[in-house]
């Protein structure tokens, strides 16, 4: 019995190195126990902010006349703001256009980052050349500068503001897919297809998209804290979502008056601590994705 216990213990490693990269990569994911309270943290906020208009009587832009600049109260339970609006909707429906607003953008970054990328990888040295500079102007450019500029010449609202998100973030992950893309294009299945005719579409989307899956969900989910917060930032300042819609960043604005900050906390107090939760929460995640899918975890 005694001599059976090394085999035992040498089984265990051996039966999951035989489970698929994803299998093992979920797993990884699911013992980290940051990125499960980021789980726990973002779950209730995404069904709240998904399921109010079900479950709460007020929308965001009502008008209760008989309450303004009311506090917490048993009808509203986050009261109101100088005009009477419920700040309980307003919060929701502000977390509701933030998210809207970070998940299209992030994806439209994802596409341009990779399609980028790829045909940089692929696409021969004089075009890797031309699209590598394109990407190293881009990146030398000043992110807050420049996303000031563009919001001013795109004017508040909420596709302007997936517009200006979107052509900030795909630079980097651009020359991350072109890195991964380098190594595999030499391998000998990628080498085979060219040599059978294989087009650039075929290069692209059965080869180089699996292959760089890990990158995009990655930079993917590290990347919408970092849109939730840039719109936050643009609709504080008055060049993002603009009353009478929505968002956590111009319910921020709010506190820019000494009288709601210093007399009605809860008019601002709620987006700050929703914002912050959810960025967190989100941030939680992209780090147990990122140790999840890195292949030396096993070997530690």
């Amino acid at each position: 019995m005694i001599a059976d216990a090394p085999i035992a213990a040498s089984a265990a490693p051996l039966q999951s190195l035989s489970r698929s990269p994803l299998q093992r990569a979920l797993g990884r994911f699911f013992r980290n126990r940051v990125a499960i309270a980021g789980l726990l943290i973002l779950a209730p906020v995404l069904l709240a902010v998904l399921t109010y208009p079900l479950w709460w009587r007020y929308a965001p832009n009502s008008i209760d006349l008989r309450a303004l600049n009311s506090g917490p109260t048993a009808s509203h339970w986050l009261g109101t703001d100088g005009v009477g609006r419920d700040t309980l909707a307003r919060l929701l429906q502000g977390g509701r256009i933030s998210l809207l607003i970070a998940s299209v953008s992030v994806a439209i970054s994802l596409m341009i980052g990779f399609v980028v990328g790829a045909l940089a990888a692929f696409g021969g040295r004089a075009v890797d050349n031309a699209i590598m500079r394109f990407v190293d102007l881009a990146m030398t450019l000043p992110p807050v500068i420049l996303l000031l500029v563009l919001a001013s010449i795109t004017g508040p609202g909420i596709l302007p503001t997936i517009f200006v998100i979107s052509l900030l973030s795909w630079p980097v992950l651009s020359r991350m897919v072109r890195a991964r893309l380098l190594e595999l294009r030499e391998r000998d299945f990628v080498v085979a297809s060219r040599g059978f005719g294989a087009g650039l579409g075929h290069l692209l989307f059965r080869h180089a998209l699996p292959n760089s899956l890990d990158i995009l969900v990655v930079y993917a989910s590290l990347q919408f804290a970092n849109a939730i917060l840039l719109e936050a930032g643009l609709s504080f300042l008055g060049m993002g979502i603009v009353p009478p819609e929505a968002s956590w960043g111009n319910m921020l604005r709010a506190a820019r008056s000494t009288v709601v900050l210093e007399l009605h906390p809860t008019q601002w107090m709620p987006a700050g601590a929703a914002l912050v939760a959810t960025v967190l929460a989100i941030n939680f995640i992209g780090d147990g994705l990122r140790d999840a899918f890195d292949p030396r975890t096993d070997l530690k």
